[in-house]
Formats: C-alpha cells, sequence, structure tokens
C-alpha cells in the first residue's frame, strides 16, 4: 500500500509539472503563430491542447480515485472527468473544422510565414514533449490514464517534427502553401484524437461494454468457474475512464450459505484478474430463470407502471 502511495505521489508531481509546462508552452505557440502568421503553428497549439486535456484528465482521474463516495454520488465522481472529455472533444473537432476552412482560403490567397519562427518554437515543442514522455514513462507506466497521456504527447511530437521539416523546405523553396498543408495535417491529427476521445466518452456516458470487452468471452469465462452451472442478464458498464463494474443473476445448485460465498469469491478473483472488474453485483439462483432464454434487454415500462417478472427478487 505504502508503495501504491508513493508511485501515485510521483505520477501526480509529473502530471503536475507536465500539464503546467504544456500550458505556458501552448501559450507561447499561439503568440508565435499569429504573430508568424503561421497556421501550422497555431494549429499546434490547438494539438497541444488535446496533449493538455489528456494530461488533466490523467491527473482528475488520479485525484478522483481517492475520493470517496457519498450519499448521493453512490459511484463516486468518475463521470465527472469523462463528461469533460466528451465536452472539450467537440470543441476540438469544431475547432479543427474551422483550422482546415482557413488553411482552404490560405491557398487562395498565400501571406508569407516566418520560418524561422515556425522552426525555433516547433524545436522547442519537440523537446517539451520527448522530455514529458521520458518523464510519463518513469513515472507509472501500468497507469491507463498515464498510458493514454503518453500517446497524446507522442502524436504531438510528430506534429513537431513535421513543422520543423516543413520550415526547412520553406526556407530554400518559399512555397507558402506548405503551412496551410501542415495546418491540414495537424487538423487531422487532433479530429483523429478528438473524435477517438469522444467515442470512448460516450461509450461510457451511455454505459456500454467497456472497450476492449467481448460479453461472450465472459460470459464462458464465468461459467467455467467451478460451481457455477450458468449466466445470463449480465451487464457491464464503465464508472469512469478505468474502472468498471459489472451486474448478473448466477445459477448455482442449492447448496449451503458457506459454499456459495466461496463459488462468489472465485468468481470476483478471475473477473478482477482477467477483465480488471472490481464493482461486482451477482445475485445467485438455485433455479433457472425464465429470462435466461431471452437474453439482457431490459424492457421500457410505462411511466406510472413498474412491472416485476414472476420469479425475481428485487435487488
Amino acid at each position: 500500500m505504502h508503495e501504491h502511495h508513493l508511485h501515485t505521489g510521483v505520477t501526480t508531481r509529473v502530471l503536475t509539472w507536465s500539464l503546467a509546462a504544456t500550458v505556458a508552452f501552448i501559450a507561447v505557440e499561439l503568440y508565435s503563430g499569429v504573430q508568424a502568421h503561421s497556421l501550422a503553428l497555431i494549429s499546434d497549439a490547438a494539438h497541444n491542447f488535446t496533449d493538455a486535456l489528456a494530461l488533466l484528465l490523467a491527473l482528475l482521474g488520479l485525484w478522483l480515485q481517492g475520493k470517496p463516495a457519498d450519499e448521493v454520488k453512490t459511484y463516486g465522481y468518475h463521470r465527472a472527468g469523462v463528461l469533460a472529455a466528451f465536452v472539450n472533444a467537440l470543441m476540438l473537432l469544431g475547432a479543427s473544422l474551422y483550422l482546415i476552412w482557413e488553411s482552404v482560403r490560405r491557398f487562395r490567397s498565400p501571406q508569407p510565414v516566418r520560418e524561422d519562427t515556425m522552426l525555433v518554437v516547433a524545436g522547442l515543442g519537440l523537446l517539451l514533449n520527448v522530455a514529458i514522455l521520458f518523464a510519463l514513462r518513469h513515472a507509472h507506466h501500468d497507469d491507463l490514464n498515464v498510458r493514454a497521456a503518453s500517446v497524446h504527447m507522442l502524436s504531438d511530437a510528430l506534429g513537431s517534427v513535421a513543422i520543423i521539416l516543413g520550415a526547412v523546405v520553406l526556407h530554400f523553396t518559399g512555397h507558402a502553401w506548405i503551412d496551410p498543408v501542415l495546418s491540414i495535417f495537424i487538423s487531422g491529427l487532433i479530429i483523429w484524437s478528438a473524435v477517438d476521445i469522444t467515442r470512448d466518452s460516450l461509450n461510457i456516458l451511455l454505459e456500454g461494454l467497456p472497450k476492449g470487452l467481448r460479453l461472450s468471452e465472459v460470459v464462458e469465462t464465468m461459467r467455467s468457474v467451478p460451481g457455477v452451472l450458468d449466466v445470463h442478464d449480465l451487464h457491464i458498464w464503465s464508472l469512469g475512464s478505468t474502472s468498471h463494474a459489472l451486474s448478473c443473476h448466477v445459477l448455482i445448485d442449492d447448496v449451503p450459505p458457506s459454499e456459495s460465498a466461496a463459488i462468489l469469491e472465485r468468481i470476483n478473483r478471475v473477473l478482477a484478474e482477467r477483465y480488471h472488474i472490481h464493482h461486482t453485483t451477482v445475485q445467485f439462483e438455485h433455479v433457472s430463470c425464465e429470462l435466461s432464454a431471452r437474453g439482457c434487454s431490459i424492457p421500457a415500462q410505462r411511466p406510472g407502471r413498474c412491472e416485476q417478472p414472476s420469479g425475481l427478487s428485487r435487488l
């Protein structure tokens, strides 16, 4: 436990300093892009904003993991970071489309661009991204939020390399169209990241199956647990970006409570070890339920009515 808190403290400090450095660089890059008339730098500043968002979500995720649930937020505050990611990703999509539209306008009316400013600022950005990647790798490489932030930093490092190469080509050729082309390329990277964030966060908000899991595979794994005869009404969803929950009905023999407790322990152990599911609600049944043949659908109820299938107890 002490080692876990030590890793968390180191990771929190690394994320905090990385976030502060990224935000400061965004301001510098945005100012430099306006002064140099470079859409590529302005687009890269927006791309860096996605990195800052990833770092902020990783930091927020670590903080929310230690925030206890209460009588109102019974599941805690895991969804807060997911909701923020969804809203910010939509904003980034809008900003990217605007930058692409502005780049197309630049093709028609080219403007002189200061390639020396592009080269210096992109070089600083590349150094910053590499330094943050190195720090995150040595902080806590097993944390999923940190790994996601590292992927964002890597993509932005590639964007910085593209700007550096573009600035060199622009210096020797004088082709002004290189800048809007770079802007479109970087905007494409932003859209790729934003769509990925939007899809994953929307899946969590709609309580969809967590990314990387297959419902049929989980069912078969649970059925292979000694003492389990069948599994039905299985639902798996995400509480936050890394915390998953599961509820289901499990058919077992009519056994003493001590034996059913052992079965439950085996189920929870295999779910935690194989699928990283630590929050489970399992209802044991001793007779086959009529719902097992109809799948896991939840029928919609009319207002004012609350029907309960026969043979099931209220949870």
